[in-house]
């Protein structure tokens, strides 16, 4: 019987990781795609981070990564920066793949 609850006790902390990690990967890819559209904002410096820091933040509007993609889109469009939206999508893909490369090799 105990190696039944190990089992179910393992597989428990093994999804817990598994939420940090993912949570991890979506922040930080959220702030690497911020320093991105900082950049084709024109922000440099504290700047770009502080908008990289509202790019994290408006992650927790809804569930999934809409919301994200939506306040970037808006602030392309409000400064007339010339990106698709499958563009945008891409490199939210890409940079998700780098961050969760940085986080597994710390």
């Amino acid at each position: 019987m105990s190696s039944m609850r190990d089992r179910q006790q393992g597989s428990e902390k093994k999804f817990a990781m598994d939420e940090e990690s993912s949570f991890k990967a979506m922040a930080r890819r959220n702030k690497l795609f911020g320093l991105w559209a900082a950049e084709k904002l024109g922000k440099t410096g504290t700047e770009a981070d502080a908008y990289a820091k509202e790019v994290v933040s408006s992650d927790f509007e809804e569930a999934g990564d809409n919301d994200v993609f939506r306040k970037v889109r808006a602030d392309f469009d409000a400064a007339g920066v010339a990106q698709s939206d499958h563009q945008i999508r891409g490199i939210m893909d890409e940079l998700l793949v780098t961050a969760v490369d940085q986080i597994r090799n710390g």
